[in-house]
């Protein structure tokens, strides 16, 4: 899982996505495709189910050269077909040119029955630009997953309006972190992110989310 340091101004986006992450990890089993691996930070909680774990990625990754296989996910994947139980993808689809083509090609290398598990953002920041094409809405993602020939599509969002809402501010603050302002910004962003996740929880917002995890299966 991400590490989650409680100082920092991100700290609760990470644990959102690894506690919704983890609520699927039954779903990881046999052989696992993680597309767009980064630094594999999913690798050790996947292999407590999965049999084999194979990093893929390409080879300008940002996050360093840490894949099993190197290919580029916008073309056709140097994997045969049906020969994955699960795929998972964290945080890429909005870095890809073509995200349809790395849907369509989980489809084609997944098993009868494999399930795919993907997270996306929906209202975030631009990141690792100039790399960084899309957000997703929910309608969005389930239109591109029917299209990639999937079943049983499950989203289900990151946040309520109240984290996404502070998350952006505490992004928009880290700027100012030198000098006594630090003393300042770490209890800020420290009891924000504490709280936040209360007042979504008493006062929701429909369609407000920071991003989405979705679960879905191959016929």
């Amino acid at each position: 899982m991400h590490v989650e340091d409680k100082f920092a101004h991100n700290w609760l986006i990470k644990k959102v996505v690894n506690d919704r992450v983890k609520k699927d990890l039954s779903l990881l089993r046999g052989r696992v495709y993680d597309l767009g691996c980064g630094v594999r930070p999913y690798e050790q909680d996947i292999m407590k189910q999965a049999r084999e774990y194979f990093g893929v990625d390409w080879s300008n990754c940002i996050h360093g050269q840490n894949c099993d296989v190197v290919p580029d996910l916008n073309n056709k994947l140097p994997i045969d077909s049906d020969v994955a139980d699960t795929v998972v993808s964290f945080e890429v689809l909005e870095h890809l040119s073509e995200p349809q083509t790395m849907l369509n090609e989980s489809n084609r290398i997944l098993k009868r029955q494999g399930n795919v598990l993907l997270s996306v953002p929906f209202q975030w920041w631009v990141h690792e630009a100039p790399w960084d094409y899309y957000r997703y809405t929910r309608h969005g993602l389930d239109y591109m997953l029917k299209k990639a020939g999937f079943i049983d599509i499950y989203v289900e969002e990151t946040t309520g309006f109240w984290e996404m809402g502070f998350l952006k501010l505490n992004y928009q603050t880290l700027p100012l972190i030198r000098g006594f302002v630090r003393g300042i910004l770490i209890p800020f962003w420290w009891i924000n992110q504490q709280i936040n996740p209360l007042l979504s929880k008493h006062w929701k917002a429909e369609n407000e989310t920071a991003g989405y995890v979705v679960v879905a299966k191959k016929p």
